[in-house]
């Protein structure tokens, strides 16, 4: 990652990826080539070149030690052709992810105020805010962004646009018409969105995308129907259906369901993506899993003994169904990765009590429970 990827986010701190704390400078105060030729992302790769992992990297060690398949192995499998050999880089990135703000229209219970301007009252009302504002912009002035790092996202292989949420967030339209003004079109897009919103204001993202030569959208999606809109509040699987059949005159566009797995989610995992096939949401290998491993109280670890033996009986079912229907095998593997993690290590003693004590607390809040949807 030090030697192709170029990420921005929490108040412009330019790092080594969405996971790790490694940064390398804020993008507000330094020019690009300060960051990426700077001492801090120097210093990081000189320890990787040396074969000495970094203790800010346990996020993807932890998860490929408990049987899944961390952004690091992904990386690999992404670019084969770069062989990282030099200090000082004379290219540029190829693959960028910019998080603007963090503008979202969703309050997902995993996530907080920090990735999500919609969950500011939520925020202060439990006294968790991170700041006086709902909105938290990240790069300050986008035309001093563009005259930096112009130049080297043109060069870009792939960007990739997370949130917040990207398809409400203003700046993610300027780039996409900067970069349809300098003729930058066959740069790879990937998406991960709540996928709700298709126009916001004067834009249509579809006439955007319409004008790039591949896409992939991974629509955020953790479970069908009610239990996906108690998930990730603000959620509406009507019009998610709706949504993704305007989609589909898009022929150069790949859609897949990427969920973000959790305590809330796991034991539905199956039935997500059996919907997800049986109304061709998907096609069968397009299921992409993420792994939640913070907050603690929501990774699947967590889970009493009990409940993990009954997502065990779930799972095994998923698979000879799977099997019989000639799922790939990479899907299947993904899903055997999820029970690999899950028993990999018993957190329930530390942090089930403090799932069931926040759950409560945000049910209360909301005026929902939890027990209407999991959990009888």
């Amino acid at each position: 990652m030090p030697w192709i990827h170029y990420h921005v986010s929490d108040n412009g701190k330019a790092k080594a990826c969405c996971i790790s704390n490694i940064p390398y400078g804020n993008v507000n105060e330094y020019s690009f080539e300060e960051i990426w030729n700077g001492e801090s992302i120097q210093k990081l790769r000189r320890k990787f070149l040396s074969g000495e992992p970094d203790k800010r990297c346990s996020g993807c060690y932890k998860l490929e030690a408990a049987g899944g398949k961390s952004i690091r192995q992904e990386t690999f499998e992404k670019f084969p052709e770069v062989e990282p050999v030099e200090i000082k880089v004379k290219e540029n990135p190829i693959y960028f992810d910019i998080r603007f703000s963090n503008v979202c229209n969703f309050r997902c219970r995993t996530c907080w105020h920090g990735a999500s301007s919609k969950w500011f009252n939520d925020a202060k009302a439990l006294g968790r805010n991170v700041s006086k504002k709902a909105i938290i912009q990240n790069i300050t002035d986008f035309e001093h962004f563009i005259s930096e790092t112009g130049k080297a996202l043109l060069g870009a292989q792939e960007i990739y646009f997370a949130g917040g949420e990207p398809l409400v967030t203003e700046e993610h339209y300027l780039l996409l018409d900067w970069l349809i003004k300098n003729n930058a079109t066959n740069i790879y897009l990937r998406y991960n969105t709540n996928f709700s919103i298709l126009t916001f204001k004067n834009y249509d993202v579809l006439e955007y995308w319409k004008q790039f030569d591949k896409l992939e959208v991974m629509a955020s999606v953790d479970a069908t129907e009610e239990l996906g809109e108690y998930i990730r509040k603000e959620f509406d699987w009507p019009l998610f259906l709706k949504n993704r059949e305007k989609v589909r005159e898009l022929k150069h566009l790949t859609f897949k369901l990427s969920p973000t797995v959790s305590i809330l989610n796991i034991k539905h995992l199956p039935e997500l993506y059996q919907t997800g096939v049986e109304l061709n949401i998907i096609q069968p290998s397009d299921f992409y899993i993420n792994i939640l491993e913070r907050p603690f109280h929501f990774n699947i670890k967590a889970l009493p003994r009990e409940k993990k033996q009954e997502i065990e009986w779930v799972f095994q079912n998923f698979f000879i169904w799977a099997t019989k229907n000639s799922i790939p095998n990479e899907v299947i593997k993904s899903f055997q990765e999820c029970i690999d993690f899950m028993n990999h290590e018993n957190l329930s003693d530390k942090y089930w009590p403090q799932f069931l004590k926040e759950t409560k607390v945000l049910d209360d809040l909301r005026g929902e429970r939890i027990s209407d949807f999991i959990f009888h």
